[in-house]
């Protein structure tokens, strides 16, 4: 049978159903398009009502938006996929940072540009911390959230600076929520290229919230800037309005490292007393 044939034989498409289509279409809609006959016949056999029908689909069509809309967010944000919140043992931290932190999940203080600053010594968790909680902020909120490095942030202000567009970038910059710089200290730079990171800061200032984590706290923070007027200036700006949390923590590594050494120490006085025991049987 030929393909002309076969589409004779085929039963022809509702009227109704065709214009249906159509408009879901034109409205785009797919997700209604897709599921609106299967979720017919399941309103007729739980006999909803026609705004209940209505809801339902709508309900699917919000639901892929959403959805979709994350997952866009995500890929757009650089953030490590492994680094959330499910991955950190929240035990760890005092009371007061714990609150803190759940305070931070609520996303106001974006809406008030306020900024993070996590302090800590290396391996401490602040990298972790911050990504948790700019994950949190785009599943629950939506937020728009950009995570990298100040080495490769300084790098990339440098090039755009070079090409004369530095504007543009501070401009695409500008339409995150929040902007997290990672290891701000960790690398040490000279006064040239550190000027384009202060350039970020002041254009941010009142503008959007950044989030930052350091090794260094802001009495060496002349180290990473420089220069002392410039290091008052970019400080002063970035504890305006601002929430810290310092991560007084032993790192993560080598809390890991000691536990296979504890479970040693406790199984020997066990596997003692074993040999003890089968050797006065």
């Amino acid at each position: 049978m030929t393909s002309a044939q076969l589409a004779a034989a085929l039963p022809a498409e509702n009227p109704i159903t065709s214009q249906l289509r159509h408009y879901l279409k034109e409205l785009h809609l797919p997700t209604v398009r897709e599921v609106y006959d299967e979720a017919a016949r399941m309103a007729e056999r739980e006999h909803l009502s026609f705004e209940q029908y209505l809801v339902h689909v709508l309900e699917r069509e919000c639901d892929v938006r959403r959805t979709n809309r994350i997952a866009r967010l995500l890929r757009d944000s650089g953030l490590s996929l492994e680094k959330t919140f499910a991955a950190i043992d929240r035990d760890r931290l005092p009371l007061s940072q714990n609150a803190q932190v759940t305070s931070l999940l609520a996303g106001s203080f974006l809406t008030r540009t306020e900024n993070v600053l996590v302090f800590g010594r290396s391996g401490s968790g602040k990298t972790h911390l911050v990504s948790a909680i700019a994950h949190e902020l785009i599943h629950t909120h939506e937020k728009r959230i950009r995570f990298t490095t100040c080495s490769l942030l300084v790098q990339e202000l440098r090039v755009a600076k070079r090409d004369l567009k530095l504007s543009r970038y501070l401009k695409r910059m500008s339409r995150y929520d929040g902007l997290v710089i990672d290891e701000v200290g960790y690398i040490q730079q000279n006064r040239d290229k550190m000027e384009v990171l202060f350039t970020l800061l002041a254009d941010r200032y009142e503008r959007g919230s950044v989030m930052l984590t350091s090794n260094l706290p802001f009495s060496k923070w002349d180290q990473i800037l420089k220069d002392p007027t410039t290091t008052a200036a970019a400080v002063d700006r970035l504890v305006h309005d601002s929430v810290i949390i310092e991560l007084n923590l032993e790192s993560y590594r080598l809390e890991a490292s000691r536990k296979p050494l504890k479970q040693s120490a406790a199984v020997a006085p066990d596997a003692e007393r074993t040999q003890k025991s089968s050797k006065h049987n």
